[in-house]
């Protein structure tokens, strides 16, 4: 791998990273934005605000994700939904507080959408 690509590597990391954990503030807070059936603007905002930041980033990313040959949109999606679902599970924190089992069988989704990461990596 070239420098430049090891640049874009580390820039998609990044921005995806960004990206991920924006649209989770988003998720998390959309979660909150109806409260004894009035709407919370605060909230509202503050999902807003993480939802625009993520796009925003998620746009980037696709720029350096492109410079390297990522291209089709089911693994760049599949790249951003990993990062924005372990996001929220560790911003949330209630993953710690699952049972065993169930953190098992998240560890292995999360392997198998890594492997078809790997599989179809186009």
């Amino acid at each position: 791998m070239t420098e430049g690509q090891l640049k874009s590597l580390g820039l998609i990391v990044a921005i995806t990273l960004l990206s991920g954990i924006a649209d989770a503030q988003g998720f998390l807070h959309a979660a909150k934005i109806w409260q004894d059936g009035k709407l919370v603007l605060a909230e509202l905002g503050k999902s807003a605000t993480g939802f625009g930041i993520g796009i925003g980033s998620y746009w980037l990313s696709l720029r350096y994700m492109k410079a390297l040959g990522v291209v089709t949109p089911e693994v760049q999606t599949l790249t951003w939904f990993t990062v924005t679902l372990v996001g929220v599970a560790l911003i949330n924190g209630k993953i710690f507080k699952w049972p065993l089992i169930d953190q098992l069988v998240a560890l292995v989704v999360l392997l198998g959408v890594g492997f078809l990461l790997v599989r179809t990596g186009e």
